[in-house]
């Protein structure tokens, strides 16, 4: 899951090499929350116009999760 979610990010910003992501241990509920974490000038592109970018990337974990029977969370520090 790490790895789409890197796949993704990279594909979209300007610097892919300062791209991180890092998982915490699953919730209670078996969620995971995955923190992705960018260069500040790529922030933007990671947002987009009104969120709508980070709104598919969580929508693209969500369905990726929900094929391996899992839960999944983005967060965008």
């Amino acid at each position: 899951m790490q790895e789409l979610l890197l796949a993704v990010a990279r594909g979209l910003v300007d610097e892919p090499n300062s791209v991180r992501v890092s998982a915490e241990e699953p919730r209670e509920d078996g969620t995971v929350v995955y923190h992705l974490s960018v260069a500040e000038g790529d922030m933007g592109r990671v947002i987009g116009k009104q969120g709508r970018i980070a709104k598919a990337i969580r929508i693209v974990m969500r369905a990726a999760a929900v094929r391996r029977g899992e839960k999944a969370m983005v967060e965008i520090d």
